[in-house]
């Protein structure tokens, strides 16, 4: 207790390591802003003095191809994540059998627990030229050679969907679990089947849940690194593999700092749109 009466609070103590960390990203970002407007020094690991170069070459059809197939793989990503995470999530929410519940949650979070590597090199044996899929099919006689399935944009696409699964079921069944269950029951006493009630009740209901987990599959997918490196096999580039490739084997440091900034600015103007739209639902009382 303290001398003065007063209870000790512990909010410092959560205060001080949260503001290090704030200090410390702050402290990257900027650096990482001062180092775009450098000029790269060939042969050497210095950066020379200011110049607005780096931006110009951003116009260039290689890093164009580089966003455009990043905002590409992630649109697809969230997407077919959120279509396939949706009913699992929506299963692990309704279902009133416990030991279908446990199964399902344990089949969507056992995944979190291999590393990012780990998976990715599972792909690597399912979807290689003797992998497990042209195995299968080889053995089978259903193809005569096997399909080149490795190094596409569609297997980088698969990984990571597989790789965001559990991260959206869970986001969308804290979102469906806050729905009162009232409503549906409503919907259905009114004559509305099993699909009209989800279409008109359940998703709309659980729209907060559905924007945030996609922009979240979406910000995560744009700044994905070894699942495209080792899946796409250095045919499917996306951000972050130019970005390595560009200061730790070209060591050009500042035009790897211009392609991270302008992520980072696709990032956040997705996020503000999706603030926006958040606040819509909110006046027309979607979300709470």
């Amino acid at each position: 207790m303290a001398i003065d009466g007063r209870r000790p609070t512990l909010l410092p103590w959560f205060i001080a390591p949260a503001a290090l960390v704030a200090m410390l990203l702050v402290a990257s970002l900027a650096m990482l802003f001062q180092y775009s407007f450098r000029a790269h020094l060939p042969g050497t690991l210095d950066v020379g003095g200011f110049t607005l170069d780096n931006f110009q070459d951003l116009g260039k059809w290689l890093y164009l191809r580089v966003f455009i197939d990043s905002l590409v793989i992630s649109a697809w990503t969230a997407g077919l994540s959120l279509l396939l995470g949706y009913p699992l999530a929506l299963a692990l929410v309704r279902c009133r059998s416990p030991w279908l519940k446990a199964a399902i949650l344990i089949a969507v979070i056992i995944p979190m627990f291999t590393g990012d590597i780990v998976r990715t090199y599972s792909w690597l044996i399912v979807l290689g030229t003797r992998g497990f899929i042209n195995g299968s099919l080889l053995g089978l006689g259903v193809i005569d050679a096997p399909i080149p399935l490795l190094f596409t944009t569609t297997a980088v696409v698969v990984a990571l969907v597989q790789y965001s699964l559990p991260v959206i079921v869970v986001i969308l069944s804290a979102a469906i679990s806050h729905i009162d269950s009232d409503y549906e029951k409503a919907a259905a006493s009114l004559g509305a089947g099993p699909l009209s009630v989800l279409w008109n009740v359940t998703l709309p209901l659980s729209m907060p849940g559905i924007l945030s987990g996609t922009v979240t599959i979406f910000a995560w997918t744009m700044s994905a690194f070894a699942t495209p490196q080792l899946v796409g096999g250095g045919k499917v580039n996306m951000v972050s593999n130019m970005v390595y490739h560009l200061g730790f084997a070209s060591f050009n440091f500042p035009f790897a700092a211009v392609l991270s900034m302008v992520s980072l600015l696709l990032i956040m103007m997705v996020l503000a749109l999706l603030g926006l739209w958040l606040r819509r639902l909110e006046r027309r009382g979607f979300a709470g």
